[in-house]
């Protein structure tokens, strides 16, 4: 496993504020800023596009962690590398046949290179892609909605990539993305997962900082 990183999604923040909501999770020590593309047909749900994306980099200097849950994401990666995007993810579901020729895009415009699969999937139809891509997202909620209850299954899934990717040799990133709490992030990391996405988690904290560190450490240091 790598090393533990939290990175918060900024789909649950402020969005009349989140100019002040990046640079706060950047002082509370968040390790990537999460930021959840939704277009209104991949996912019911309408959020942000590269507009935002560009307003949240003048706000931190923290990677930006972009999740595309869009139809045809391929036709967007050169958009989103110019809006300044660190790490660009997307869906085996959206990108079927083009997935790793779009990995393959993501990492020639500089970025690393993410893919995800909705809890419904088979993992095993991305590892064919996996050789291309620096992360592997499992989503363990329904893309589309922030604050639903994570869905236990998907540490199997988890599990069953962290063992592939060790039978091949190789070292990818394991991100996780829904309705992860510090009730159950001990079982989250356990799965192989090392990258989490906590949106309501952190944001609903009376102590940002506190709740990023019981995340990453299980401890208060």
């Amino acid at each position: 496993m790598g090393r533990i990183q939290i990175a918060p999604s900024i789909l649950s923040a402020d969005f009349a504020a989140m100019g002040a909501a990046v640079e706060k999770l950047e002082a509370c020590g968040a390790d990537l800023i999460h930021c959840d593309v939704m277009d209104g047909t991949f996912v019911p749900k309408i959020t942000f596009g590269t507009d935002m994306i560009a307003a949240v980099r003048k706000h931190t200097k923290v990677p930006l962690d972009v999740h595309l849950m869009i139809v045809r994401p391929e036709e967007k990666i050169e958009e989103f590398a110019k809006a300044g995007a660190d790490i660009l993810t997307v869906h085996a579901e959206a990108c079927g046949e083009n997935t790793a020729r779009a990995l393959r895009a993501i990492r020639g415009c500089g970025m690393r290179a993410g893919i995800a699969v909705s809890p419904d999937t088979d993992e095993k139809t991305i590892f064919d892609s996996i050789s291309e891509a620096d992360m592997v997202l499992i989503m363990s909620v329904y893309p589309g909605l922030g604050g639903q209850k994570m869905i236990e299954r998907t540490l199997e899934k988890a599990k069953s990539v962290a063992r592939f990717l060790e039978k091949q040799g190789m070292v990818r990133d394991i991100e996780m993305d829904g309705g992860i709490n510090e009730e159950n992030i001990a079982k989250v990391k356990a799965s192989g997962v090392n990258v989490i996405v906590a949106g309501n988690t952190v944001f609903r904290s009376s102590d940002m900082a506190k709740t990023i560190r019981l995340l990453r450490d299980g401890d208060e240091k």
